[in-house]
């Protein structure tokens, strides 16, 4: 296909590219809520302890997060068709790796192919749909792409509790390859193949900010991992130096990755800040609850899979609720009270007892689903509603990144805590059940605290983009 002109595409690849995207959405979001159920038993099978499994997600979140911001430049100059099936293929053999993995190490590694294949998978199957509808059409076809992101999440802890319990942890990653090769074939007929003619990507820029962005992160799991503080803190100033060094890079070069004039943006800097530490809070739940039901209450993967599969159906209805709500109440006071209610739902979940029914957490997180939903949708959406035109495309591309890290950190940091909590036996009784509640508690409180970043707002803020139904 001709990159400099846009052709009327055929119509059987719009029908189709659609249902591509959708398959690799699909995949990737099945793949990232089925091992939260899942850990527990491949913890057992590699003789790991379950509390040190957080390198298995983590690696891959900030794997998406530090390669993400190479996807348009691959796409421009590869074209959207090689790079998309390569990100499948890529995918597909990361899954397989997984399945094959003999320790924790192996694991991890594969879960990094996996999150290379991730980070180009979805942005580049969006930028081909975007280049491929008139946006009068754009809306229907990403309706119908993003809808497996709503199932995903669902199917996800269900499938995983089930493969785990009856079959084995080793399917819960082979799932992945009929999907990945349905995508590579569909992708090989009816993907169509953009490209640009004018290609700039900021490569040192890039470095520098990927290398800062793992510093931190590995700075963050050594601090769950030793009783040594002194190389933390050298991995954790190395990190923030590297900011410092993209900095001045940003200040000087004519075409940066992320321009530092974004930052002169208001909403889009509360946004970003928002983001970060309102999921700082957020991430760790969905991987500590199923981890406490199956720890701490010892049942089957199974029964934590249908306890946290109702906080993905209640998004749905989240969604669909968002827009009227911000047209009501507008950004500042949804995000200030939606931020305090999920931080008290948080809290919540250090209610119940041992001897508590587990079913008392369905409710919790029932009502937790819908305020996620709110909360993601409205922090996304403020963070570029005042961006210009030309800024859009790093803007969001630097708010995907920022959310990413965001959720590596809070499962790091939640599992930190939780570290904390199991050391001290007295605090405790020596029941982890009281180390996960207290965990909550802490967690909680943060995310209540993490609302007060929305009071920045002003009341008018995101006007512009109440009726976009985003």
């Amino acid at each position: 296909m001709n990159p400099s002109s846009r052709t009327d595409p055929a119509e059987s690849t719009k029908k189709l590219l659609p249902l591509i995207l959708a398959t690799a959405i699909f995949m990737q979001m099945l793949d990232s809520t089925i091992l939260n159920t899942s850990l527990p038993a491949i913890a057992k099978d590699l003789n790991e302890s379950p509390l040190d499994m957080q390198n298995a997600i983590v690696s891959y979140v900030l794997t998406l997060a530090v390669f993400m911001p190479v996807s348009g430049f691959l796409s421009d100059k590869f074209g959207t068709k090689k790079v998309f099936i390569f990100s499948l293929v890529l995918f597909s053999l990361g899954s397989l790796f997984c399945s094959l993995s003999q320790n924790l190490t192996q694991l991890v590694v594969s879960r990094v192919v996996q999150g290379i294949g991730g980070s180009l998978m979805t942005p580049v199957g969006k930028l081909a749909l975007i280049k491929t509808f008139p946006k009068k059409e754009l809306l229907k076809a990403m309706n119908f792409a993003i809808i497996p992101a709503l199932i995903g999440p669902v199917l996800g802890p269900l499938v995983g509790g089930y493969m785990v319990d009856y079959l084995s942890w080793h399917w819960i990653f082979l799932i992945n390859i009929p999907i990945g090769l349905t995508g590579i074939l569909l992708s090989l007929k009816f993907m169509p193949d953009y490209r640009s003619p004018i290609i700039d990507f900021d490569l040192k820029g890039f470095l520098i900010f990927a290398a800062a962005s793992l510093l931190l992160s590995i700075a963050l799991e050594l601090f769950g991992n030793t009783a040594h503080m002194t190389p933390v803190l050298v991995v954790f100033l190395t990190g923030f130096l590297m900011l410092y060094f993209y900095y001045r890079h940003a200040s000087r070069d004519n075409n940066p990755i992320f321009p530092l004039n974004l930052f002169q943006v208001r909403t889009f800097r509360v946004g970003l800040l928002g983001n970060l530490a309102t999921r700082l809070g957020i991430s760790s739940v969905p991987l500590l609850l199923p981890m406490m039901i199956q720890i701490a209450y010892g049942k089957s993967a199974v029964t934590s899979g249908w306890i946290v599969a109702p906080m993905a159906l209640t998004a749905m209805f989240g969604k669909s609720a968002v827009i009227k709500i911000l047209n009501k109440f507008g950004y500042r006071a949804t995000l200030m009270t939606n931020t305090f209610v999920i931080g008290f739902l948080i809290c919540c979940l250090a209610i119940p007892e041992i001897h508590s029914s587990i079913y008392w957490y369905v409710p919790i997180i029932a009502i937790l689903g819908f305020f996620n939903s709110i909360q993601f949708t409205s922090m996304n959406s403020i963070s570029i509603a005042d961006l210009r035109q030309y800024h859009t495309s790093s803007g969001n591309s630097l708010v995907s990144v920022n959310q990413q890290l965001a959720i590596g950190f809070g499962i790091a940091f939640g599992l930190i805590v939780l570290k904390v909590f199991q050391g001290d036996v007295k605090l405790i009784h020596n029941e982890i059940h009281n180390a996960f509640r207290y965990t909550f508690l802490v967690v909680g409180i943060l995310t209540i605290l993490s609302g007060f970043i929305f009071r920045r707002l002003h009341f008018k803020d995101g006007d512009n983009m109440k009726s976009d139904g985003q």
